[in-house]
């Protein structure tokens, strides 16, 4: 199907996997609405810019190379300004809103739990008078994750479509995380050593900021009082000022609480 005939997008989540092409469709002629909830429409501001260079970096490196050897040059797969092009695309969406997307189709977004700002989507599709239902579960979370909510459940529909990543495999029942890494920094700052985190820049490094910060207020550490953590990713640090500015009802009810107190909880 040519990009210029796509109504309409409707994504799950920020996480590049899901949103890393969406520059290259609209590189390719898309100029329709790409619907999501307003905070995954925030994360892809700066996910798909910071793709955007890397597209270009990768291309400039390459083609240093073909010139040496006389190689064909090559095209990034998409530039900054395609990036930005389908930035301006994105209709912000609410969670529970009910939104008329396009002719005949209906569109609402539900907390899945996955990263901030997730969502499973429910859409109602009508043709010649008839409506069927399909929801797509986007990436599902797992329950009593930190920082976000346990996904919400959907009551009916006709049609799923289903993210099965783990296949018929069941996710171990999660231990003390955070004392194991609280274990680690313990062991490794008696030495006088460092830990590096190796993190995804948005969703996993904030919930290693949320532990680390729980393990400095309540001491789990001791002899080493203020350690200091350094964030280094510009992804990382521009999202993170969107988890603070985010709504606070896209936090759980532990996270909300900290808010309240005045407490950061990253």
């Amino acid at each position: 199907m040519p990009a210029n005939t796509i109504e309409a997008v409707f994504l799950t989540h920020a996480h590049i996997d899901h949103s890393g092409m969406l520059p290259k469709l609209y590189k390719d002629g898309f100029r329709g609405g790409i619907y999501a909830t307003t905070t995954t429409c925030d994360l892809c501001n700066i996910m798909l810019r910071d793709s955007a260079h890397i597209q270009e970096s990768e291309a400039e490196w390459q083609n240093r190379k073909a010139q040496r050897a006389g190689d064909e040059l090559v095209v990034s797969v998409y530039t900054m300004a395609d990036a930005i092009g389908a930035i301006s695309r994105f209709r912000p969406c609410e969670y529970g809103q009910v939104i008329q997307a396009e002719e005949g189709i209906i569109v609402r977004f539900s907390d899945i739990g996955h990263l901030l700002g997730s969502a499973c989507i429910e859409l109602w599709l009508t043709e010649d008078g008839v409506t069927k239902k399909i929801v797509f579960s986007g990436d599902v979370g797992n329950i009593d994750q930190p920082l976000i909510k346990d996904p919400l459940p959907v009551e009916e529909t006709d049609y799923l479509v289903l993210e099965s990543t783990y296949g018929n495999r069941l996710h171990e029942k999660p231990g003390n995380t955070v004392g194991e890494l609280a274990d680690v920094l313990q062991r490794t700052f008696d030495r006088g050593g460092n830990v590096v985190i190796p993190s995804f820049a948005v969703g996993r490094t904030h919930e290693m900021l949320y532990a680390i910060r729980q393990i400095k207020q309540e001491g789990m550490v001791s002899g080493h009082d203020g350690f200091p953590v350094y964030v280094d990713s510009p992804p990382a640090v521009e999202a993170t000022g969107i988890f603070l500015q985010c709504d606070q009802s896209c936090f759980d009810e532990e996270t909300a609480a900290l808010v309240k107190q005045g407490i950061n909880p990253i």
